[in-house]
């Protein structure tokens, strides 16, 4: 995968991250958006986390998910809620085999057709949600608002990050009680690769990103 990449994705962010590509995410964000890819970059690249950071985190409300914004907020990424109703209009047909009004004569509001939805990052059609260490239904709820968003116009293409699989030795060498922390219904690679793998993002490209023990500080 990282070498399929080499083109869209500087070498040394291959060297710190995994990457899973699903309908040509790398390269619409390399090509279509490359100020806002160019940031992304420079955020996972300055990246880093400590085994301090590991040891006391707590969930995505640790002191890890905001080293991640601290790179992005100055840029102008913010996180986004959105909230719409459906209209639904009736045309009718004018005659047996006319063609339909332009007028529909009735017309039909559902309230709240998309709501609540939200997303850690968005900045000029992409999104970003940075997944450390929540429930594995998380995921669920993050591609099912980047295909809402997607399917509304909203962004073109979204990145998912967590912590990819090879994390999971330094939690081992860590201890039980970490490793049980860090347990295998948290969000991490192996959690959100089958949901991609069975379309849960619809047609939304998807950029999976990996945290690997390359990121943290020795």
């Amino acid at each position: 995968m990282a070498q399929s990449l080499e083109k869209w994705v500087p070498a040394e962010i291959l060297e710190k991250y995994e990457f899973f590509n699903y309908n040509h995410a790398a390269e619409i964000l390399s090509q279509s958006f490359p100020e806002e890819w160019d940031e992304v970059c420079q955020a996972l690249k300055s990246f880093q986390i400590t085994i301090a950071d590991i040891t006391t985190a707590g969930g995505n409300e640790s002191s890890i998910p905001p080293k991640l914004a601290s790179s992005l907020d100055p840029q102008g990424w913010k996180e986004i809620r959105i909230s719409g109703d459906l209209l639904i209009k009736f045309y009718p047909r004018k005659g047996k085999k006319g063609t339909f009004s332009d007028v529909p004569f009735d017309e039909k509001t559902i309230s709240n057709y998309i709501d609540g939805h939200n997303i850690d990052f968005v900045k000029n059609r992409v999104a970003i949600d940075f997944e450390w260490n929540s429930k594995d239904q998380t995921f669920d709820r993050d591609l099912f608002a980047m295909r809402t968003y997607y399917d509304c116009d909203i962004i073109s293409v979204g990145l998912i990050i967590t912590r990819a699989e090879s994390l999971n030795q330094v939690f081992d060498e860590l201890g039980k009680d970490i490793k049980s922390k860090y347990g295998a219904s948290t969000t991490w690679m192996g959690k959100l690769l089958p949901r991609l793998d069975s379309r849960r993002h619809g047609g939304c490209p998807i950029l999976a990103i990996g945290i690997t023990p390359a990121c943290i500080q020795q």
